[in-house]
């Protein structure tokens, strides 16, 4: 038989199997389950400080919650997709465990603020890790810039060697790079960084609470103004997934680098064994399959970025029951971007740079600017220099030869 529903007294009928199975979030949302219970706790001790509820009632629910902490960390907790989703099995094992004042803690909050309190929670937690990844990401960039400072390599445009420069300033590329990542994340955060709860399901709630109180014991620095706003936005989590998708960008362009510079066409880079994989069949392979992944993976950030545009861009205010594909999109692209950082660091940090193929590279016609430009410091205007020196190259490429090869007579 059907357990009753905690919102089911209005209904005559038992929900549908096929509803059941096809509403249900519990599934993914249980990545939730830890901050909802921080948001429930906090929400708690709020309603006894201000008397909502009696004190003896608070206490019950705070050490309940904690021992549904506890197995949930332990994995004992026993999630059931009749309750829909992490918020629901939560208040419905508190209300088994603890009685009837479980079902106190739902005074003064919807589900609409409470799930939207959890998951800007998991966003704070998560986009601060993100930050710090970022930042180790850029030390290593950092030492192996120091690393190979004295190392000549070519630039490319086009693909096609352009000048030569520093290893130092292809590796500092990149961390400048991600450091505009880091400050879209750290941005980002303003925005994530506020408290919904209170707003009810979309007009507030009837009953004395106090809200700052609450922001302060989650952390929050801000606390949202517009309960149809609070309860109906996700532009913060658009704003992280869009930060997210520029960043696996910025990681592409990397890995494609790096994987071409593996190459044995280039030997710029010796990649390390414990990061590379084998061949089934060709025993000589030494495949870049963390960088392949890394470019690949973008693909799917950049989807979950449209997957969840298109979700709110017809939405009328203020909840609606398709922002419960929210999650999955958010969730998804936090575990790919975090280990696409932490693949990235790890590469920069075991990668070897061929010097000998570099400086051999980073010769030839790569010098054909300096020379024009050695010409235009001898006063001749740097289009006629360009020309010349342009003429020169041509000259020498019919005849087999490199620039360093020139002499005043040939």
């Amino acid at each position: 038989m059907q357990e009753k529903k905690l919102w089911g007294g209005r209904f005559s009928e038992s929900t549908d199997a096929f509803v059941e199975e096809f509403t249900e979030s519990i599934s993914f949302d249980k990545e939730l389950a830890l901050y909802d219970i921080k948001g429930s706790i906090a929400h708690a001790k709020m309603l006894g400080k201000q008397g909502i509820i009696p004190q003896e009632d608070t206490e019950k629910i705070i050490k309940g919650l904690q021992e549904i902490e506890q197995e949930i960390k332990e994995n004992k907790f026993i999630w059931k997709k009749e309750f829909e989703d992490v918020h629901m099995n939560i208040e419905k094992a508190l209300t088994d465990k603890i009685g009837e004042a479980g079902g106190k803690l739902h005074t003064g909050r919807s589900r609409n603020d409470q799930v939207i309190t959890a998951f800007r929670l998991y966003l704070k937690e998560n986009t601060q890790d993100i930050i710090n990844l970022l930042e180790d990401l850029q030390r290593k960039l950092l030492e192996k810039a120091k690393e190979y400072i004295d190392v000549v390599m070519p630039a490319y445009t086009h693909l096609q060697r352009a000048q030569p420069i520093r290893a130092a300033h292809y590796f500092l590329a990149y961390l400048e790079m991600f450091q505009r990542d880091k400050e879209r994340f750290i941005d980002n955060l303003k925005r994530i960084d506020m408290l919904p709860l209170g707003s009810g399901a979309v007009a507030g709630v009837d009953f004395p609470i106090d809200r700052e109180y609450v922001a302060k014991e989650l952390g929050f620095s801000q606390i949202m103004r517009n309960s149809i706003d609070a309860t109906s936005s996700r532009d913060f989590a658009l704003e992280f997934l869009s930060n997210c998708a520029i960043c696996m960008a910025n990681m592409s362009r990397f890995s494609e680098d790096m994987i071409i510079y593996s190459s044995s066409e280039f030997s710029f880079v010796e990649l390390p064994d414990k990061l590379t994989t084998g061949s089934s069949i060709m025993p000589q392979k030494k495949n870049p399959d963390v960088l392949e992944l890394i470019r690949g993976k973008s693909g799917r950030v950049y989807g979950n970025l449209v997957s969840l545009l298109t979700v709110v861009k017809g939405l009328p205010l203020a909840y609606n029951r398709d922002l419960q594909e929210d999650k999955e999109p958010v969730f998804d692209s936090v575990k790919t971007i975090k280990g696409s950082i932490v693949g990235i660091t790890k590469i920069v940090e075991g990668a070897k740079l061929n010097k000998e193929k570099t400086q051999l590279a980073a010769g030839g016609f790569a010098l054909a600017t300096d020379l024009a430009n050695y010409l235009a410091e001898k006063g001749v205007p740097f289009r006629q220099a360009h020309h010349i020196v342009g003429s020169i190259v041509g000259y020498l490429v019919t005849q087999g030869r490199e620039l360093e090869s020139i002499t005043w007579e040939s």
